[in-house]
């Protein structure tokens, strides 16, 4: 299993230029499968995520080709509406084919979803949702067995606003008889561009990028091409890492989309500086704790809640983390506290007391985000930090060693 060896406590300095949204391709894939054709996405990021859901396409039927960040989907021969648990097991976002086969077959077969470690995330939102356009759901052996004659407009309103389900139901609706009102839907931007991509296919929705979405079932839909937006989490996880580090500017961003970690930044006495399409971060002499709660978008993404706790626990004084969307998402707690840091967790919310120093530790990876957590704690830390357990990183991050070499760290990864 691989490793990756960190020395710590070297400045960084640079520019990095910032991959293709992974919670963005993983739907726009999904709803390839709506309709037969062949569809083309331009800068898809090269992750283990990417690779699973493209299998689960294969398995579907549909073709794919990904070279260079260039993929392309036909899904004219897809004729097996079956989400399998050996893949669905290991990335919770192959439940988004669930919406895009329910719509083309009037039947799925879809395992209940697994992914990462941490914390109950229901599927129910789906389900009832999709109950209410007409779907019969039966639950078998851990599957998901779902058809529809016919699906209909409904009214949805989800009491929490879930992105896996606003995607979902957004996606069985566009070809569902008369109108569906979706409303406290996610406004993350990665919904946002599926909505945008299922129009430019033919689906009618308004409301895009805002809680209520009001989609106009069509008859049929074809197929289109997309250019996927920039990683935000991405973005992020390099500029908290340039908050304890050194001057790192991030490029292919859009600034907007990082509008609260900006401000949680500056809140630290970090100088930040954006232009239309990058972020530069440089860190101050002495990093000031800053409270922060999670929220979903426009609010501080829960992404980098592990992120942030890594920042402030190198901060001069005290601070509290708390995240509101994912209650126990803190297994980084007790392998940063093996670094050194001083954490204490109650419920949903981190206490933290700063310190001036980390040193380093073996630690273990536990999800996608406590693996970039552990990274930049490692980075600051003295010494030499033994990181397993990798294979998380590589399901959310493109290249992340050799994009923190170009940056003067001295970060490696070793077979195993």
């Amino acid at each position: 299993m691989d490793k990756i060896i960190i020395q710590g406590n070297k400045s960084l300095n640079g520019t990095i230029k910032i991959s293709g949204a992974k919670n963005a391709v993983l739907p726009v894939m999904a709803a390839a499968l709506l309709t037969p054709g062949k569809f083309t996405i331009k800068k898809v990021p090269d992750l283990r995520d990417t690779r699973t859901m493209m299998k689960l396409l294969n398995i579907i039927g549909a073709t794919t080709t990904f070279n260079n960040g260039l993929m392309t989907i036909d899904s004219s021969s897809a004729n097996n509406p079956e989400a399998p648990y050996d893949l669905v097991k290991t990335m919770r976002a192959s439940f988004y084919v669930l919406g895009p086969l329910i719509s083309r077959f009037g039947r799925v077969n879809v395992s209940l979803p697994g992914g990462c470690a941490w914390g109950p995330r229901p599927v129910d939102y789906h389900l009832k949702g999709l109950e209410q356009l007409g779907a019969k759901l039966n639950l078998e052996s851990g599957n998901i067995l779902a058809e529809a004659k016919e699906l209909v407009g409904s009214d949805i309103y989800f009491e929490f606003p879930s992105v896996g389900a606003t995607g979902n139901l957004a996606m069985a609706a566009v070809r569902a008889k008369g109108v569906t009102r979706l409303c406290n839907c996610a406004k993350e931007p990665e919904i946002t561009q599926l909505c945008e991509f299922l129009n430019s296919m033919g689906a009618s929705i308004k409301g895009v990028g805002t809680e209520t979405l009001i989609i106009q079932g069509v008859n049929e839909l074809k197929s289109a091409d997309i250019e996927i937006i920039p990683d935000r989490i991405e973005a992020g996880t390099f500029l908290i890492s340039g908050a304890l580090l050194g001057e790192i500017k991030v490029e292919d961003v859009i600034p907007e989309h990082l509008d609260n970690v900006i401000n949680k930044l500056r809140e630290t006495d970090c100088e930040i500086i954006t232009t239309k399409n990058s972020v530069t971060v440089i860190p101050p002499e002495n990093l000031k704790p800053v409270d922060m709660k999670t929220a979903v978008f426009p609010g501080f993404p829960t992404d980098l809640q592990a992120q942030w706790v890594a920042l402030m626990s190198l901060a001069n004084g005290s601070s509290v983390v708390t995240d509101t969307v994912y209650h126990d998402r803190f297994s980084h707690v007790p392998e940063l506290s093996r670094l050194g840091a001083n954490i204490r967790v109650k419920n949903n919310t981190a206490f933290i007391k700063g310190k001036k120093s980390l040193v380093a530790a073996p630690v273990m990876s536990t999800d996608i985000r406590a693996s970039a957590s552990l990274i930049i704690a490692a980075l600051a830390a003295q010494g030499k930090t033994e990181i397993s357990r990798v294979y998380h990183i590589d399901r959310g991050y493109e290249n992340i060693e050799q994009k923190f070499k170009s940056l003067g760290a001295d970060i490696n990864r070793i077979s195993g």
